[in-house]
This record gives structure tokens, C-alpha cells and sequence, in this order.
């Protein structure tokens, strides 16, 4: 059952899944993106195997507190805050994080600036926060350099049916080699806009928040478990990010997702989801 939590003097949008004795499995997902895209099934899987998981919506996301359109009152030091504002909220001392692009970012800082919340940690089609030595990576795919550099169309947020489109579109971009189900995916997206208070709000806010206070931070400094995974054909960011993250923390697993592009598709799951238990396994 989903329930708006006080979180930071604002409401989140936060559902469970399993057992509340069980280790605790946080998810934190991407830019714009809200706890739907933590598929129920992926969510069901985990707590399957004894897991206490919690996913939610970000701010201007989903349910949770949503903003004018290009006037969010809030940073990314907000948005790195409220996963443990969430887990302070459910009574939860330390969990498991798990973050995917955006959500990795937020991940690791959470990882370095709270290491006792941190069971383990697992980043996802990221790149690192921070490097010992600067590092030059291959670009992005020629299609987002193309997509990035051309105009669109302005879509219509409050059109359902636009909205669908517009998502799906920009899916496929970002999709690997593995069979896109689009007929799943419009149903899965369907569903997030209908529960999602401002659409506009989720595709616009979170791409021009201010950075808040930075900070000097060291990967090196992580002693939790880490499992980084990447997709083989992630066209945003090229594996080599996820492999310099691996190398930057002391004893980090490192797992090449086959075929998947800057995604957890559904085809990764037999591999992803054995490599979470393990783990956050105590």
C-alpha cells in the first residue's frame, strides 16, 4: 500500500513490500522518474527472498510533494536527503541501497556522507560522483547526441495520450538490443500518469535544480559492500563509467549487464536480481 510519509518538512510518496524484519532494500530511481519504474514484479521478486523493500516517489514525481512547473523550491542536496529521511520516517536504522543513473549518484553520496545507514550498496547504469584522477570517457551514442541536439516539439503534459508518446519515445532511445515490449510499457506508463499529480512538473523540475552546497568526497572511502552494474549498450553512459566506478571503490563487484542500454529490462532480471540477494544477504 502506498503512504504519504513526512519526510523533511515535505510528503513522500513511499510503498513497501515484504516483511518489515527483513533487511531493509531501499530503491532509488532516476531524474523525472517515480517508484513505478521499480516494477511491482521486480519489487514482489526481492521481498520474495526476505526482503524488506521500499520504493517512492521523488519529489515532483509520482504523489509525492509536486511544484510549479520550473519552480521547484528545492536542490539536489534535497533530493540526496530524503532517502534517509525516508528510512528515518520508517523507524529503519540502516539499509540497502539500491540506484539507478540519478538514484546511483544519489546512492553514493548517501554511501560516503552516511555510511552508518549503508548495509551495501548496489549503482546501476551511473557513473561516479568522484574520481581519484580525472578520466575521459567515449561519448554518448550518436542517436542521444542527435536527439540532444535537435529541437522537439513541446509536448502536451496534460494530455494523456501525448504524454505516453512522449515517454515512449524517449524510452527507446535509451533502450539496449533486448526486445522493446511496448505494449507493457504504455500500460506501465499509463498507470504512472495517472497517479502522478503534475507530469510537467516530473519532466521539468528535477533538470534545473540547483546544486546546493558541494562537497569534496572520496569513493575510496567506501566499506560497505558494492555491487555496480551496467548495461553492455547503455548509449548514455558507456560502460567504461560503470567500470571506473568499480575501480574507485575497494572490492566492488562488477557486473556487465548483456544487452541492456541505460535500463533494467525485465530480460536483465535473472541476473540482477540474484546479484541484489546476494548481496544484502546478512
Amino acid at each position: 500500500m502506498e503512504q504519504l510519509l513526512p519526510v523533511n518538512g515535505v510528503e513522500l510518496c513511499v510503498e513497501t513490500f515484504g516483511a518489515k524484519t527483513d533487511p531493509a532494500i531501499l530503491l532509488i530511481h532516476g531524474g523525472s522518474a517515480s517508484m513505478d519504474f521499480w516494477e511491482t514484479a521486480f519489487c514482489e521478486h526481492l521481498a520474495a527472498a526476505g526482503r524488506f523493500v521500499i520504493r517512492y516517489d521523488h519529489r515532483d514525481t509520482g504523489r509525492s510533494v509536486s511544484y510549479e512547473p520550473g519552480k521547484p523550491q528545492y536542490t539536489s542536496a534535497d533530493l540526496q536527503s530524503d532517502p534517509i529521511g525516508i528510512l528515518d520516517a520508517l523507524g529503519i536504522d540502516r539499509a540497502h541501497l539500491v540506484g539507478l543513473s540519478m538514484g546511483g549518484g544519489i546512492a553514493q553520496t548517501i554511501t560516503v556522507d552516511h555510511p552508518e545507514r549503508v548495509a551495501s550498496a548496489t549503482f546501476i547504469s551511473t557513473s561516479p560522483i568522484a574520481t581519484a584522477e580525472p578520466i575521459e570517457y567515449p561519448p554518448m551514442a550518436e542517436r542521444l547526441q542527435e536527439a540532444f541536439g535537435t529541437e522537439q516539439p513541446p509536448t502536451d503534459w496534460s494530455d494523456p495520450e501525448a504524454a505516453v508518446d512522449a515517454f515512449i519515445r524517449d524510452e527507446r532511445l535509451y533502450a539496449g538490443t533486448f526486445p522493446y515490449d511496448e505494449p507493457a510499457r504504455r500500460e506501465l506508463i499509463a498507470a504512472m500518469i495517472a497517479r502522478t499529480t503534475n507530469v510537467e512538473s516530473a519532466m521539468t523540475n528535477h533538470w534545473i535544480l540547483e546544486d546546493g552546497e558541494e562537497k569534496d568526497r572520496s569513493l575510496a572511502d567506501i566499506a560497505v559492500p558494492v555491487l555496480v552494474m551496467h548495461g553492455s549498450e547503455d548509449p548514455m553512459f558507456h560502460p567504461a563509467h560503470g567500470e571506473a566506478l568499480a575501480r574507485e571503490i575497494p572490492n566492488a563487484r562488477f557486473v556487465l549487464l548483456e544487452g541492456a542500454g541505460h535500463e533494467l529490462p525485465h530480460q536483465t532480471w535473472d541476473t540482477a536480481i540474484p546479484e541484489i540477494i546476494t548481496i544484502t544477504t546478512p
